[in-house]
């Protein structure tokens, strides 16, 4: 799986742009603010046509443009692909795969995977569940289309029980609706929990592999997919899941109305991570949390490869910078036998990758 070209009209701060990149390694160098992120940014909406810098895809247009363009050509399962997508200021997005318009923005991820490692990620650790749910939902959005498919489906059926919940006190007919909701959410909710289950175990095993190798043996990396306390085994038939996610609504009715806000389902999940038996979050050093973040995001690469047969794209985006000697060492000696993309502000350090390409980023231009 590769991306050969990129071409960029109006995308952040390229006016248009046309760039080939090499099958291996992708070495963009820049000073900060000059387009090197933009470029990979690019990249990960062709995969899921989603941003991780931007809330709307009107942020995503060059100053003042109402229309632009990411189109790629990918080489993924033996097979050429062009995938087309046109951004516009005020209207619906427009998305292509070989000139056949695409209704679900999760189809894309049957052409191009990647993985996408930021600076920011280095931090998963210690943030709150929801940056770990983040971290789920786009690894799983991109290897199941039917989990893309539930997620979307719980999210919907989610704001609108929100909105019951928050009118339902001047308006108490709305509250006739809620079994119905609540019916739907725990049947995507099951699916949800599902892959979520699944994916979380074979997470740990990879991420404890990496962790334990990056750490030189001396810390054991543990996880734990945590959801609603019903749920007594989340591997269970998706039809007992429906059961019990339905008993953990029934118990939280009151304190739904009387909160106004949904407090009953997998919108809360989480993965509990633990660095030698001690909660990571509270107790673990600066150092080995970059290092369990760092795993995280290589499992999830091993994950994408054993279950597609293919390697993701990986992008990296200034990462070693943020890591010491002993970490960027270990990150350049994972990385082969996959396309890469590496952003950084100076090239020296990179001989480790081998062969490959060097593309200099100035004033969104690309020499």
């Amino acid at each position: 799986m590769r991306i050969d070209r990129l071409t960029l009209q109006n995308f952040r701060n390229y006016v248009e742009q046309r760039v080939e990149f090499s099958p291996e390694s992708n070495v963009i160098v820049g000073e900060n603010a000059q387009g090197k992120t933009n470029l990979l940014e690019a990249i990960v909406y062709l995969s899921c046509a989603q941003s991780e810098r931007a809330h709307a895809d009107r942020e995503l247009l060059r100053f003042g443009e109402s229309e632009a363009r990411i189109c790629g050509e990918i080489f993924s399962r033996e097979r050429d692909f062009t995938v087309d997508v046109r951004l516009f200021a005020g209207k619906r997005r427009k998305i292509e795969i070989n000139k056949v318009p695409v209704k679900r923005a999760s189809e894309l991820s049957g052409v191009l995977g990647t993985v996408f490692f930021c600076p920011e990620d280095l931090t998963l650790i210690r943030q709150g569940a929801a940056a770990r749910r983040r971290f789920m939902d786009r690894s799983l959005c991109q290897l199941r289309p039917r989990y893309a498919q539930a997620l979307a489906e719980y999210n919907r059926l989610y704001e609108h029980k929100t909105r019951i919940l928050r009118d339902s006190e001047e308006h108490p007919g709305l509250r006739d609706t809620l079994p119905d909701f609540n019916a739907r959410m725990a049947i995507a909710g099951a699916v949800l929990i599902h892959y979520r289950a699944r994916f979380c175990d074979r997470l740990a095993d990879y991420a404890a592999a990496a962790h334990r190798e990056c750490s030189g043996g001396r810390e054991e990396l543990s996880l734990r997919y945590e959801t609603v306390k019903t749920v007594k085994d989340p591997f269970a038939e998706q039809s007992v899941l429906i059961e019990q996610l339905a008993a953990h609504q029934k118990a939280h009715e009151q304190a739904e109305l009387a909160a106004r806000l949904c407090l009953s389902g997998p919108h809360k999940d989480d993965i509990a991570v633990d660095i030698g038996g001690e909660n990571a979050r509270q107790y673990s050093s600066q150092g080995q949390t970059r290092t369990a973040a760092l795993a995280f995001k290589l499992a999830e690469r091993e994950i994408y490869k054993e279950i597609t047969g293919q390697a993701p794209v990986l992008l990296l985006d200034d990462v070693l910078s943020e890591l010491d000697v002993r970490r960027q060492e270990y990150v350049l000696s994972r990385i082969s036998g996959g396309q890469v993309f590496i952003t950084c502000c100076e090239e020296d350090r990179l001989g480790a990758l081998g062969a490959g390409k060097v593309l200099h980023v100035s004033e969104g231009r690309v020499e």
